[in-house]
């Protein structure tokens, strides 16, 4: 929790205002019974009613005064918890997006979401909480034990020993939920992820019929949740009556000797309400104090969540940006399995280049890619081709630095991928993933992403390209028409195109489309494949897909099996001496038919 105090330093003001009217509050509130006794002792014990009504003014002006100290110290510690968790998701959003892939993956997505909301929330309210009464309750409760003193030292010895009793149970049952709790934000995330996987795949459920088996699945751990849940709810549920036994037989006990004293004229009577007044006070506190110690340690428990992200860091670091002379400069030479990294000065011919790389993902028993060495000239097309599962997107992914090879070097331009700064190296690259995906907004707002100042006519002439432009000109606004969130309001081929068209948009270097025509008919494909021809001769273009027909055309195939290379050439060369290649063709083209081709 104290990393996530930072978050507060903008509110200084408010974290010391907030705690200080709520004392002032609970200052004028201790007076309370000091007033009622005197009420008692002299007004209706004198019959001296305009002593009564004097003193009656006197208690509704600490009142009033009170109340307009709770409600300052209200605002100032709502505004100082709101702003504070404001702070904190930027941050925690910031930081989440500076994690690679590898990360994110190894997290999961659903625990980010319940850290970024549920587990934030539960923070904020337990800066607020504490703000406005963990400074108040202890006030209360100690300052009405020293009135109590002052009032009569033999009475006052009950509180002496009331109050420490009531510690021991109320820290007591703090220290056996707080693990309890984390159990119960771990078993949010379970319910949380399993949800997210249903509301995903609902179609997919549905055309499999698994709705029952799901709802089961749901079922078993939101109960175990639940179990989890009444577990800690029951403990902590011991704190109110356990609280009231002990205050009530305290209240007992302090009428008894009040009793006794009053029979011996040591005290009066109107003390002996104050002194019962104090006790309530502290009743009504230690429930409070009680209810704070559960918001505390479910806010303990969910900091300690999200500082467990803060503390994930990057395998990933980015050089600073270079100049363009630095770029050129050989770059010292890096040993690692007994492979030779060392830059060699940039080979302009070059695009992209594959010296030897292994890639094994985080958590993962076996390599998904194994001694992959490959040359790109720029200008040329690659097809990337190969059965599922069999490493396509990593071979790409590797190349605007996703993922870092395990072994060996992926080199752009001559360079390393790791000697590049993030936003020099992703200038360079256009990526349409498998997942066609989308933001809410417009097509216009959508195509900017590849580049802000992009003019309409260069938006127009990327949707040409990709196929795009006939649908986006029938839509009512064009390039201002609505876009649902992933594009929902779409066609599966429509958001595919509107994807590459946004990436066209960029003018990259290198273009990466990974599966991403798939959602097209031959038609469509064919004519996107011969506009891609129209590019600038120095574009690069790596096409993956599972069709030969959109990849046979390429002017190297690299063909994958198993996270090896299978085999690596042209159309023909491939037809004619690799096996997989052979195969993955012959399945879905008749022989006869290929032949002629």
């Amino acid at each position: 929790m104290r990393k996530l105090l930072i978050y507060l330093k903008d509110y200084k003001k408010e974290t010391v205002l907030a705690p200080l009217f709520k004392m002032l509050e609970a200052t004028f509130e201790l007076f309370v019974p000091l007033v009622m006794a005197a009420i008692i002792d002299r007004g209706i014990r004198q019959e001296d009613t305009g002593y009564v009504l004097r003193m009656g003014l006197l208690l509704a002006a600490l009142g009033f005064i009170g109340l307009l100290c709770s409600v300052t110290a209200q605002y100032f510690a709502a505004k100082a918890a709101v702003g504070f968790s404001t702070k904190l998701k930027s941050a925690l959003f910031d930081h989440i997006q500076s994690l690679s892939f590898t990360e994110i993956d190894t997290l999961g997505t659903s625990t980010l979401i319940t850290r970024m909301t549920a587990d934030v929330n539960q923070v904020q309210n337990g800066v607020n909480m504490v703000l406005r009464l963990f400074l108040r309750s202890p006030f209360i409760v100690f300052g009405a034990m020293i009135m109590a003193f002052t009032i009569d030292v033999q009475s006052a010895l009950i509180f002496v020993v009331t109050i420490p009793l009531l510690a021991v149970v109320v820290f007591g049952i703090m220290m056996i939920t707080m693990p309890m709790y984390r159990k119960v934000q771990a078993g949010l995330d379970v319910v949380l992820s399993v949800t997210r996987e249903n509301l995903t795949g609902a179609r997919v459920i549905r055309a499999f019929h698994k709705e029952e088996e799901e709802t089961g699945k749901f079922k078993e751990r939101n109960d175990k949740l639940a179990n989890l849940q009444l577990s800690v709810g029951k403990i902590s549920a011991l704190t109110n009556p356990v609280t009231y036994i002990i205050i009530n037989a305290a209240t007992i006990i302090l009428l008894y000797t009040g009793a006794v004293r009053v029979d011996e004229g040591s005290i009066t009577q109107g003390q002996v309400v104050a002194l019962v007044n104090y006790m309530s006070q502290i009743l009504v506190e230690l429930v409070k104090l009680a209810n704070l110690i559960i918001t505390i340690t479910k806010a303990l428990a969910c900091a300690n969540r999200i500082e467990a992200v803060f503390e994930v860091s990057s395998s990933m670091q980015w050089e600073a940006v270079k100049s363009a002379n630095a770029a050129m400069e050989n770059v010292p030479a890096i040993e690692e399995s007994g492979i030779d990294k060392s830059e060699p000065k940039i080979k302009k011919e070059l695009a992209v280049e594959f010296s030897h790389v292994h890639l094994t993902y985080a958590g993962a028993g076996a390599e998904s890619l194994c001694d992959i060495d490959i040359e790109v000239p720029k200008g040329q097309t690659v097809g990337v081709i190969g059965g599922t599962g069999s490493g396509k997107s990593s071979l790409v992914n590797m190349i605007p630095r996703f993922y870092d090879a395990t072994r060996g070097v992926v080199r752009v331009d001559g360079r390393d991928v790791k000697n590049y700064g993030m936003e020099e190296l992703r200038q360079k690259i256009g990526v349409v993933l498998q997942r066609a995906v989308l933001f809410r907004g417009t097509i216009r707002d959508n195509l900017l992403w590849g580049r802000a100042e992009a003019a309409d006519e260069e938006l127009w002439a990327a949707l040409e390209i990709a196929q795009a432009k006939e649908f986006v000109e029938a839509k009512e606004g064009g390039l201002d028409a609505y876009v649902a969130q992933e594009g929902r309001n779409l066609s599966g081929g429509q958001r595919q195109r509107l994807t590459i068209a946004r990436a066209l948009v960029a003018k990259p270097e290198i273009l990466i489309l990974d599966d991403s025509a798939s959602a097209l008919d031959y038609a469509t494909e064919a004519a996107l494949r011969m506009a891609l021809k129209k590019l600038s001769p120095e574009t690069t273009v790596f096409i993956v897909s599972q069709r030969a027909s959109s990849i046979q055309h390429a002017d190297q195939i690299i063909v994958l099996e198993d996270g090896e290379m299978a085999g690596l050439g042209t159309h023909e060369e491939l037809l004619s001496n690799c096996e997989v290649y052979q195969e993955i063709y012959y399945s879905q083209f008749e022989k006869q038919t290929a032949m002629q081709n």
